[in-house]
């Protein structure tokens, strides 16, 4: 099959679901909470998502390693018609693809970790309460204290999956979803972080307890992304039951002229 745009919920929706840890981003994406800012692109049975919900586009492309090389063609077809500028999500070596038409910048090794231990979060206590969209102010002014430059869109609030905890009636650590979906049972959490000045003391760990308690009844897989080189964040979530799953690059394209 060539490459084809894909419009159809369901077809993606299968084809996404036969490995839903790897695609949980891109199931999430079939909501209609991100339906409308996302291009799907199709070559056999593999799939790439264009989402152009953010100022930059932004590129996923994922795949087992046994099947690198055809979602390698599809990205050779496809990368023509991809926009100038864009960031990118890619299992290891689809950047070596998209570097024929691109210049790679801020690349940087990521994992994909997955609830596989739910005996090990429930040792850790949860903690905090529901935040909404009145905890907006508070919430911004947290991420430029304690995680500056995450991708966060104030819509994710609206989930009703974002939990925070207060001290003194400051807002000081959170932990919410870059998507949620009860229809297709996956949820990705993201924007997690403690201020500066309240680290080390567990607050994270409880906030993600909390959260994970609050998704339990609606999704299968819980899911993250987290930097490779992170590792103060990398063992917090092995030691709240998460695993390593799977490697990908993040990285900036910009077109060669």
């Amino acid at each position: 099959m060539p490459l084809r745009a894909e419009h159809d919920r369901a077809v993606l929706a299968e084809l996404l679901g036969r490995d839903p840890v790897l695609h949980a981003y891109q199931l999430g994406d079939l909501d209609d909470f991100f339906w409308p800012y996302t291009s799907w692109f199709r070559r056999d049975d593999q799939v790439a998502l264009l989402y152009h919900g953010l100022e930059l586009p932004t590129l996923l492309a994922f795949a087992p390693p046994e099947r690198t090389g055809d979602l390698a063609a599809l990205l050779t077809e496809l990368a023509p018609v991809l926009p100038t500028r864009l960031w990118a999500h890619l299992s290891p070596g689809l950047d070596a693809t998209l570097a024929r038409w691109y210049e790679l910048s801020d690349a940087a090794a990521h994992h994909r970790m997955a609830l596989t231990d739910p005996a090990r979060l429930a040792r850790t206590a949860p903690d905090g309460e529901l935040l909404d969209r009145a905890d907006l102010p508070a919430l911004r002014d947290l991420y430029a204290a304690a995680y500056p430059g995450n991708w966060f869109d104030p819509r994710m609030l609206d989930t009703g999956q974002y939990v925070g905890i207060r001290e003194d009636g400051d807002l000081v650590a959170v932990a919410g979803v870059h998507v949620w979906s009860p229809t297709w049972r996956v949820a990705a959490l993201g924007n997690v972080t403690t201020h500066p000045r309240a680290r080390g003391r567990g607050l994270a760990g409880a906030a993600v307890a909390a959260l994970c308690a609050r998704l339990r009844d609606t999704v299968d897989h819980v899911t993250l992304n987290v930097r490779a080189d992170n590792s103060a964040a990398v063992r917090l979530y092995e030691r709240l039951g998460f695993t390593r799953v799977a490697r990908f690059t993040e990285c900036g394209l910009s077109r060669r002229p």
